[in-house]
């Protein structure tokens, strides 16, 4: 079928010019334009990742970035601050947060750190304290128009976004850089902001009436902290506060109503962090797509059969197995989307 839309299309460009082609071929520009592009709309469903995916892979930039999200065939993603944001000018972070996020990670499960590891997490932590307050101050010069450009580029590869989650939103953040992550959001095509929840009623009233007021609605994400009614405050104070949910932690929570939460509030989900976890009875692991407790086949169905608008977001967090790599291991959690949704 590919090759016989390829031979029209050529043949009647070729031949008489696009003015003479059939009339079903005047879009030939547009059906040129989608060629060699990914689609991973499935059967109803968006399927899209968080570009936190990759953070194991060498090169950050946003071009790198990219062509990441390309070679996994996916069309849509929520975008981490850092590649849109150094695209955009930012100075650059003397932080390694690829060395800083496992040591995160491992303090908010509870897990003891050693002494060194504690000595080396205090001290990024400092330097990541005081590298944000210059950030803050870039941010309140930067514009839209690096972020803008920036959308054109992914666009033009056949990428949106849909969500933009830069380190922005936090408690100490004033509402000018508040502002500044909104309109970001804003210029690079993003319906949603999304951050980690602040467990602070005060912060969520805010964020949501500046949401309201910059026409930008605010995703909070959850980890094991994860309940029914984990968001019902911050759902209740604004129309534009909504939920970034997170279905492997919600199993791995010790939740069973995982299905009546989203038949509940399927339309104040703004997105879905999908990925494979078992239950406390199981240890709790994460775990490559299909061996875990999260029940992602029927998560996916749900939304296909019900035309749910949310994306489902392919969280690569399981340990990428030796020789492979972040990308290969996102095409796994593609091919599992494609083969449960067939």
């Amino acid at each position: 079928m590919k090759n016989r839309r390829e031979f029209l299309i050529k043949s009647a460009l070729g031949v008489g010019g696009l003015a003479l082609a059939p009339s079903w071929l005047q879009g030939a520009p547009s059906i040129i334009k989608s060629l060699n592009k990914p689609n991973s709309l499935i059967n109803g469903v968006q399927v899209g990742c968080i570009t936190y995916s990759f953070r194991s892979m060498p090169d950050q930039s946003a071009e790198a970035t990219l062509k990441y999200v390309l070679d996994s065939g996916l069309s849509a993603i929520e975008l981490m601050g850092d590649p849109a944001e150094s695209f955009a000018g930012k100075p650059s972070n003397p932080v390694n947060m690829r060395k800083m996020y496992p040591l995160m990670s491992k303090q908010r499960k509870g897990e003891e750190l050693n002494t060194e590891e504690k000595a080396k997490l205090a001290d990024m932590t400092a330097q990541a304290e005081s590298y944000e307050k210059k950030a803050a101050e870039w941010r309140n010069k930067v514009g839209t128009a690096p972020f803008e450009k920036m959308r054109k580029m992914y666009n033009d590869a056949g990428v949106s976004i849909y969500a933009f989650k830069p380190n922005a939103f936090g408690m100490n953040a004033s509402d000018e850089e508040i502002a500044y992550g909104m309109k970001a959001a804003k210029a690079l095509g993003a319906s949603h902001v999304t951050l980690e929840h602040p467990s602070n009623d005060a912060h969520t009233l805010r964020l949501g009436k500046l949401g309201e007021k910059y026409k930008m609605s605010v995703g909070y994400h959850g980890h094991e902290q994860e309940t029914f009614t984990f968001w019902d405050t911050a759902l209740e104070q604004s129309k534009r506060n909504g939920l970034n949910l997170d279905a492997g932690h919600y199993i791995a929570a010790g939740n069973t109503d995982l299905i009546p939460l989203i038949e509940k509030h399927h339309g104040r989900i703004l997105s879905m962090h999908t990925k494979d976890r078992q239950t406390p009875a199981n240890g709790k692991g994460n775990l490559p797509w299909g061996t875990g407790d999260t029940p992602i086949p029927e998560l996916l169905n749900l939304i296909s059969k019900n035309k749910y608008k949310f994306p489902a977001t392919i969280e690569l967090e399981y340990q990428v197995p030796e020789g492979s790599d972040a990308v290969k291991e996102v095409q796994k959690c593609v091919a599992f989307c494609e083969k449960a949704l067939a």
